[in-house]
């Protein structure tokens, strides 16, 4: 599903004309970035949470040369499941 899609499925069920149901959605997209951003989480019970999580440093190699390369620690974002979630995937 991309954005446009998800943005038409959020206007039939809300009833928002189709410019209130993406201020809606960017609105949602814009404060769970900057929330993590500033190291937070979102945190929705039962559906998941979104949050940083710190990767290290590590050594990796390049495919094309075979060459040890250096990668840098990292943030990235995370999305875990809560249980409704998953439940409803089953």
């Amino acid at each position: 599903m991309t954005k446009s899609e998800f943005i038409d499925r959020v206007a039939a069920k809300t009833n928002f004309t189709k410019a209130d149901a993406e201020r809606a959605v960017n609105a949602f997209l814009e404060v769970v970035t900057e929330t993590l951003k500033r190291g937070g989480e979102v945190n929705f019970t039962g559906f998941g949470k979104f949050s940083v999580s710190k990767r290290a440093a590590r050594q990796g190699v390049n495919p094309r040369t075979g060459e040890r390369i250096k990668i840098a620690a990292a943030k990235v974002p995370r999305f875990t499941p809560g249980s409704q979630l998953k439940n409803a995937v089953k």
